[in-house]
């Protein structure tokens, strides 16, 4: 049975602004499951409809086999989230937290008391329950967040963004107790992220999401495999002004046509090229870029990765849209860019 299903979902805000355009997936019961896109792609909308936040525009979604707009109350009952923003209460403490939490679930006090010692050690807080959340660390805030969307025993769990602005070690301890979940719960795990790294190591499978849009969907090994063989990415200049776009336009040029290329694709200061074989590819490429009178900066190969995937579909990184939020301006001019392509 699927934990979540949409279909044609939809979220049109005014300014004609569709922040989800028609989206189609559906999320396997005991899966993990990754919306994977840059800032502004619609992540957080599509997790607040389907958590009953906001209503789509049109389209349905149902959450454990329930509609999300006609049977809302029932599918909050069904479901934990975390949002972007830790939403603890810092002037009490972690054991108040989980308590007062379990009580807006309206659980009796003796569950409440063997529920919040099993999560605290489920999430690693165990020893810390009666201090202070003000003395939490930015890592345990996160993780008693995510333990407050537990108390309940949610069958599945919503986490917007669950590691963003976390130091690397942290945010690889909550991917270890999202895993916990999973395994030790069965829950389903729908996440949002806008990192590579935390997409390829948790998902089970994953959802490539711009504009609105879901442009690509599989598993981690399954997206890459559609790019094929390796990627020479190829620097022409150091800079990122319209001379430096030049240069890798003249080299996109330059290699088009050619047998042994099976695409490219362009940013401001770098082209990656898709070959079969990119240790006997790179030579070729030189010659043919030497010939155009094209010097190479730095040339490099590299297997597929999920941000390759990302390029091939887009024409841009997510890495570029890190660390910045997009406004609907920005989106609705993205989108105009590029239907006139």
């Amino acid at each position: 049975m699927n934990a979540i299903e949409t279909h044609q979902l939809t979220k049109v805000f005014p300014g004609d602004i569709r922040a989800v355009d028609g989206i189609d997936f559906e999320v396997k019961e005991g899966e993990i499951f990754a919306f994977l896109g840059p800032n502004g792609a619609g992540k957080t909308t599509t997790i607040k409809m389907l958590n009953t936040l906001i209503p789509p525009t049109s389209g349905t979604a149902l959450v454990t086999g329930l509609d999300v707009v006609k049977n809302a109350t029932e599918v909050r009952r069904r479901i934990g989230y975390a949002a972007q923003d830790v939403g603890v209460d810092e002037h009490a403490t972690g054991k108040e937290n989980l308590t007062l939490y379990g009580h807006f679930y309206r659980l009796d006090n003796k569950t409440i008391k063997e529920k919040v010692k099993e999560i605290f050690d489920l999430v690693g807080l165990t020893g810390s329950e009666n201090r202070m959340v003000s003395t939490y660390s930015g890592g345990m805030r996160k993780r008693l967040d995510l333990a407050m969307g537990l108390i309940h025993q949610p069958q599945v769990m919503f986490l917007d963004e669950p590691t963003t602005g976390l130091d690397p070690q942290t945010r690889a301890s909550i991917w270890e107790y999202i895993r916990k979940l999973v395994e030790s719960k069965g829950m389903t795990i729908f996440l949002t992220t806008h990192y590579m790294e935390e997409a390829d190591r948790l998902a089970d499978n994953i959802a490539i999401i711009d504009l609105g849009k879901i442009i690509a969907m599989g598993t981690a090994d399954e997206l890459k495999k559609s790019i094929g063989g390796d990627v020479v990415t190829v620097t022409p200049c150091q800079d990122t002004d319209e001379a430096c776009k030049e240069f890798v336009s003249r080299s996109e040029a330059a290699l088009a046509g050619k047998t042994f290329i099976t695409g490219t694709k362009s940013t401001n200061h770098e082209l990656a090229v898709y070959v079969n074989d990119g240790a006997s590819a790179i030579p070729s490429i030189m010659h043919f870029l030497s010939g155009e009178g094209i010097e190479v900066k730095t040339i490099s190969m590299s297997r597929p990765s999920l941000d390759d995937v990302f390029l091939k579909y887009t024409g841009r990184t997510i890495r570029t849209e890190e660390g910045s939020r997009t406004t609907f301006a920005q989106l609705r001019r993205m989108r105009d860019r590029r239907q006139q392509r």
